[in-house]
Formats: C-alpha cells, sequence, structure tokens
C-alpha cells in the first residue's frame, strides 16, 4: 500500500496488569501506529528456572529474581488475550503479540491472528519456526543477533514449510536494550532486502526515534518500537521503550516522511509551479535599444521575471537585429 506498517511494541510493558495494557492500546491508537503487539509465553516453557537474566535486564528489575520469576509475572493467559483482541478490534487497531513457544503458536492461530511475528531469539529455533511456517500466513522475522547465513537458514525453514515469500517481512533488529547508535548497522536492513529478494524493516531498541525515520527513508515497509506509558515503571523493557509523546512524534514523522518520498519521477511539482515564472529569468535590454541594432552580449543581460524568452536561447537571440525599440529591462 505504499505505506508503512507501524507496530507500537508494547511487549510486556504492561506489567501483567489488563488495565495497564488497555492503556497501552490507547496509547497507540492516539499515536496512529498500526498495530500494537504484546508478547505470548509460558514462563515454563520458555526458560529454565534458574536461567540468568540479561544485563540490562539486572539494571531494570529485582536482582534477587531470576529470569523465571521476572517472566511469570508479565504471562497474559488465553482470556486476557480474548479480552484484549476484543478491545483492539472496538479500538479498530490490530492486535499482534509474538509466540514464543510452540504452545502460543497454537493458540494465537486458533485465536485468529493473520500475522505472526517470530522474535529474534528464536530465528535458530528450527521446529518453532517450522510450525510458524506450516501456518501460511503473513510472518514477519526479526533478525537480532544474527548473521546473514542464519536468516537465510530460518527463511528457508519458513518457505519450505509452507509459507509464501510475498507474505515475508525480514526485520533488521539489534538485541540490545537500549541499543548503542554504534551498532545499528541500519545499512544492514538493505542488505537483507537485496540479499533475498523480500520486504524488509526495523525493529529499533535505540533511544529516540531517528533511526525509525532513517529506515523508512531507506526503504523500511515495517517499523516496530517499544513503547510505554512511564520509563521510570518497574519492569525490563521501560527504560529502552518511548513514552506516549514520543511514540506520536515518531508516526508523524514517519508519516510524514512517506509524503516526502514520493515518487521517484523528478519534474516541478504542484506547489512549485507557480514559482517558476518568479524565480526563473529572460532575455532583457541591458540598456536602451533602437530597432534594427544588432543584439549582443553588451546591450542584452539576463534578469527576472521569466516571463519572456529563456535564457537558454541565448545564443540564438545574440547575432539577430532588434525588430523594435527597447527600454532598459524590457523583455526581448
Amino acid at each position: 500500500m505504499n505505506k508503512v506498517f507501524i507496530i507500537a511494541e508494547a511487549g510486556v510493558n504492561h506489567n501483567g496488569s489488563v488495565k495497564l495494557a488497555k492503556e497501552l492500546i490507547d496509547v497507540a491508537v492516539e499515536s496512529g501506529a498500526d498495530a500494537v503487539k504484546f508478547q505470548t509465553f509460558k514462563a515454563e516453557t520458555l526458560v529454565s528456572k534458574d536461567a540468568q537474566k540479561a544485563d540490562y535486564q539486572k539494571k531494570t528489575t529485582s536482582k534477587e529474581e531470576s529470569q523465571f520469576e521476572m517472566l511469570k509475572k508479565l504471562e497474559l493467559d488465553l482470556e486476557t488475550h480474548k479480552e484484549l483482541i476484543f478491545y483492539c478490534k472496538a479500538k479498530n487497531i490490530i492486535f499482534l503479540s509474538t509466540p514464543f513457544d510452540n504452545e502460543s503458536i497454537y493458540m494465537l492461530n486458533n485465536l485468529g491472528l493473520e500475522i505472526f511475528k517470530i522474535p529474534s531469539g528464536e530465528i535458530t529455533n528450527l521446529p518453532y519456526l517450522r510450525e510458524i511456517g506450516k501456518l501460511d500466513k503473513k510472518v514477519i522475522l526479526s533478525t537480532g543477533m544474527a548473521d546473514i547465513g542464519e536468516i537465510e537458514d530460518a527463511l528457508d525453514i519458513l518457505l519450505k514449510a509452507g509459507t509464501k515469500k510475498e507474505n515475508i517481512t525480514i526485520l533488521h533488529a539489534n538485541t540490545m536494550y537500549p541499543t548503542p547508535m554504534e551498532d545499528v548497522n541500519l545499512k544492514a536492513m538493505v542488505t537483507i532486502g537485496n540479499s533475498f529478494d523480500v520486504a524488509y524493516g526495523y525493529s529499533d531498541h535505540t533511544l529516540g526515534i531517528e533511526v525509525d525515520i532513517s529506515a523508512v527513508a531507506l526503504g523500511a515497509s515495517v517499523i516496530e518500537k517499544h513503547f510505554t506509558l512511564d520509563k521510570t515503571m518497574d519492569g525490563p523493557d521501560h527504560k529502552a521503550s518511548l513514552e506516549p509523546n514520543e511514540l506520536k512524534a515518531m508516526v508523524k514523522a514517519i508519516r510524514n516522511i512517506e509524503l516526502a518520498l514520493g515518487s521517484s519521477i523528478k519534474k516541478p511539482s504542484k506547489s512549485e509551479k507557480p514559482n517558476i515564472k518568479i524565480a526563473r529569468k529572460s532575455i532583457v535590454a541591458n540598456c536602451s535599444i533602437k530597432k534594427g541594432e544588432l543584439l549582443t552580449e553588451e546591450n542584452l543581460t539576463v534578469k527576472r521575471p521569466a516571463n519572456g524568452i529563456s535564457p537558454m536561447r541565448w545564443d540564438e537571440v545574440i547575432g539577430t537585429y532588434a525588430k523594435k525599440n527597447y527600454n532598459e529591462d524590457e523583455l526581448i
């Protein structure tokens, strides 16, 4: 549709609260995003009981709890999913959720999701990729931590399982929260698109919105960005997320860039056409010229406006004879 698909990533920033989740949906709607995305998982099938947290999670959550304990508090059950899907439909925004295990894939499929988002951590999970591939749905594949060979392997699995290539969008990403600017490597997004001849986009974890806007200028068809109600809230992802006003600013900037990109045809725009006669110039008399006088580089010059003969015809005019008397500055 030549329109960037903007995913407002609520993720686990609901902190396990349905009320908070609905407030996040409201913010996503107000921002103008196309979809709001959550995460679907069972802590028991996602991590082992003694799995360590990532360093960024240790900084933003209690050091005493394990990754399992942290995630257990952030699960959304089936009834909550149904409630949030209903709420999204009422608000006219697409509900998305990332499944982190096969059971979650089946649940989301049964709930009628048409788009399946594969997180970066599952790009090397063959059984998982195969299950999503079998669904023959639209797939958005994040590629944080992956090299080009691992992306190729994941894409092959999805295709062989039954997903159509035209239904796959691959997102460049960096799995660090927040991502340092020097690690963004945004040009790799274009490399992905060119290497596999697929739609591409960007899943962003940097602070701010400038990288998202740049990604759109480079051809991203999907942008995904974490957001929260308040960056100071407890939880693993709040600190590296946009607050409501920032999310709104990002969506507005992306929509402006879409307009600004325009077509590939270079021609005068509708708004600038009236300025052609004002800003361009014509051949005019540089001094008084008598009828029959030779027109030379000395008695002619070029000045605004462009109501007369274009200066591009200068060589045609020089050496001809005046057909009438001219006053200084008069159009030839």
